[in-house]
């Protein structure tokens, strides 16, 4: 629903802004697609036994990753172009445009999917039955190799450390300068007029929108960073360990949270606005009306 709203353009929004929200719309709801419905949802329900083929599940692996990438990326960017807009005058025309949101969108999808192509490789079938191979297992070179545990380290710094540390970067530089850019406002009016003034609201409606983004996604993401810094591929399909133990249990309250951030980020960026809601009112108004378009 968000991605049609806003792609309809009528939310208020610069056509920079809604390329960025439909470009992190559209990697939320792709790692709900694949990573929580065709590959987690699957492996406890088994609902479509074709998936579990090794070329299929393989790639599904590398889809999941690849979209999971996108989205926090996308994110990353997001806030870059935001901090921009705020705090670099010279830069803003330049970068805060159309054409330039396109290109990094489509420069976060291109390497997050070329990066996570070595992926592909690493998994062997578990069974082979009828000359088809089944499940998707760890090859024992990725396993022992202790370049792959390298990557694995990477990995974990690339998502999500590197990015919660821009994120806090860019929200910090960008608070910093509202702050400093409201006191030069206040000295210019008269003491106590800015109570009601609206450019000094909207600032902090954006200072408020800036520290929840920083917390969702902080927050959400801390179980995986803490159990991907201490146990990594090795411990990953537990095979060994019991359903109950607690590294397994913050092994799944990681990935749960991963998904719900998902889920977050499009709420904290599009419910806010006054005009979204309001698209989003008469969508359903003439969902269930009569005389609306959905019924002719």
């Amino acid at each position: 629903m968000a991605i049609v709203i806003l792609s309809r353009g009528k939310c208020g929004l610069s056509k920079c802004i809604t390329r960025y929200l439909v470009g992190m719309a559209t990697a939320d709801l792709l790692v709900v697609i694949v990573t929580a419905i065709m590959e987690q949802s699957n492996i406890i329900y088994s609902y479509a036994d074709f998936m579990f083929i090794t070329p299929i599940c393989a790639l599904i692996l590398l889809l999941s990753i690849a979209t999971m990438d996108c989205s926090v990326w996308l994110t990353v960017s997001f806030t870059f172009d935001r901090f921009v807009a705020i705090c670099c005058q010279k830069l803003r025309e330049r970068y805060c445009a159309e054409r330039t949101a396109t290109v990094v969108i489509a420069t976060v999808v291109v390497v997050s999917c070329a990066r996570c192509v070595p992926f592909y490789f690493i998994v062997e079938p578990e069974v082979i039955i009828n000359n088809v191979p089944w499940r998707c297992v760890f090859t024992s070179e990725y396993l022992t190799s202790p370049a792959w545990k390298g990557s694995e380290q990477f990995d974990s710094i690339f998502t999500p450390l590197l990015p919660i540390c821009l994120i806090l970067l860019f929200n910090v530089l960008t608070v910093r300068h509202i702050v400093l850019a409201n006191k030069v406002r206040r000295g210019l009016r008269n003491n106590g007029a800015d109570q009601n003034d609206p450019e000094l609201k909207n600032r902090r409606k954006s200072m408020i929108l800036l520290f929840a983004l920083s917390a969702n996604f902080i927050i959400l993401w801390f179980p995986y960073v803490v159990h991907s810094m201490n146990w990594q591929v090795q411990n990953y399909s537990y095979k060994d360990k019991y359903l109950n133990t607690p590294v397994y249990i913050l092994q799944q309250v990681g990935f749960l949270m991963q998904f719900l951030s998902t889920c977050t980020n499009t709420c904290i960026y599009t419910p806010t606005q006054r005009k979204f809601r309001e698209e989003l009112r008469n969508g359903v108004k003439n969902l269930f009306t009569l005389n609306g378009r959905c019924w002719s």
